[in-house]
């Protein structure tokens, strides 16, 4: 018996150590990059690759991680899912092409327009959860764009009544509760809906994306902040036929008794960015609570498109508190206003209530020159109260005549240096 066991331990050792040698040969240690072409991805922007991007992304998941590559090609995929310690780089020739066919997105329960919606559109690359992510690269990002854009223009011709959310639209980039992650060097093309969304994150360094949408591509914006805080947007070129940089948070009439869900967005610093086509470089709300601590320097406008450097969306049925908001030193080039701010009634719902309570304070405005369009209009709805506006250091030209600001219920409203020739 004594012979026979030993003979047994043998053998136990010997399957023991070809199992570690067949893991060790087939395993991604942590770190390695791998390319999905070694998945079986095939760039020819026909083939359906979900299955074997996603397989790279879960094999250098179980591995311990590492850094998924997209080469030189067009890679035609559905939903992705990246996972804690597997990175993304998308090379200079290299696309993920988001498929046009809706059933390549499987419906889940998510975050979209200051709530969680069942069973909506996932984005094209998304991410939950996740410390450090890395997605970078000089590649390209490129959603079903236009099939997605006709399907609403459609639906909203037949019915005006027609919601974002009554037509299935993937965002090209959506992330929620990451902590410390980077996205750097890609472009952003033909998003189906928000072209980059980021939800409960912090600590993230935004840098040098490239994100376009055509006029006519309803409900593009370009990086829409949603409860984030401590957010750092550097170097970006955004034209969009909506929000260039969205600053949002819950909605309702009981949005700020939610605090797990609506969380303040804060602590923004937006810098060195160029914007063309837009609504608003920065736009507080539709759909917020809390936004503070804003903070936008050095940044351009420029082009024959519309914009305004800040738009204020004070929504009538939700609670909102828009406080310190810094803007200085913008280049003005084009057809645009300095600031913007109105009632935003879309979609309103007070479930029986009277219009709830909104404060906007400490707005300051320095250092702009250029062209505009005109100045810009401040006209809240009721149960508004403004304070402490400034604008100094300011010379511009507007593009006609006629360029007045339309001021109503300021207080401690101040002018200094300012000159429109």
């Amino acid at each position: 018996m004594i012979k026979q066991h030993g003979y047994l331990r043998k053998v136990c050792t010997l399957m023991g150590l070809l199992v570690a040698s067949f893991y060790f040969v087939n395993a991604t240690p942590p770190g390695k990059e791998l390319n999905i072409t070694a998945c079986g991805a095939v760039g020819d922007s026909i083939t359906i690759n979900t299955k074997s991007i996603q397989q790279a992304i879960d094999k250098l998941y179980k591995a311990g991680g590492g850094t998924v590559v997209v080469s030189k090609g067009i890679y035609l995929t559905g939903a992705l899912y990246l996972k804690q310690g597997v990175n993304l780089r998308i090379e200079a020739d290299g696309v993920i092409k988001g498929s046009e066919n809706v059933a390549d997105y499987p419906a889940i329960d998510r975050r979209i327009e200051g709530h969680i919606e069942p069973h909506f559109c996932p984005a094209l690359i998304n991410a939950y959860g996740i410390k450090n992510l890395k997605i970078t690269g000089a590649g390209t990002i490129q959603g079903g764009g236009q099939v997605f854009w006709d399907a609403f223009h459609i639906k909203r011709k037949a019915d005006p009544k027609t919601k974002n959310l009554d037509v299935y639209r993937p965002q090209n980039l959506f992330l929620q509760d990451c902590e410390g992650a980077t996205v750097s060097g890609l472009k952003l093309r033909c998003s189906g809906f928000w072209n980059f969304h980021l939800y409960r994150c912090k600590n993230v360094n935004i840098e040098n994306l490239d994100i376009q949408t055509p006029r006519g591509a309803p409900s593009t914006d370009g990086i829409d902040l949603d409860g984030c805080n401590h957010i750092n947007i550097k170097g970006c070129y955004i034209s969009v036929d909506d929000d260039c940089i969205a600053l949002k948070g819950g909605k309702g009439q009981f949005a700020a008794n939610d605090s797990l869900n609506n969380l303040p967005t804060e602590y923004i610093n937006v810098s060195n960015c160029t914007f063309n086509l837009g609504n608003g470089a920065i736009t507080l709300g539709s759909e917020a609570t809390v936004v503070r601590h804003i903070t936008m320097n050095n940044c351009k406008l420029t082009g024959p498109a519309h914009n305004t450097i800040l738009k204020i969306k004070v929504r009538t049925d939700t609670p909102q508190t828009y406080d310190d908001i810094s803007i200085s030193d913008i280049e003005m080039n084009g057809n645009f206003n300095i600031i913007g701010l109105a009632g935003w009634s879309q979609y309103k719902d007070n479930k029986g209530l009277p219009d709830p309570p909104h404060t906007v304070s400490n707005i300051s405005i320095k250092n702009v020159t250029g062209t505009i369009a005109k100045f810009g209009d401040i006209k809240p709805p009721e149960n508004t109260v403004l304070s402490n506006f400034s604008f100094s250091n300011i010379h511009v030209k507007p593009l006609s005549s006629s360029n007045p600001i339309n001021i109503d219920g300021l207080k401690n409203f101040t002018v200094k240096d300012v000159t429109v020739e």
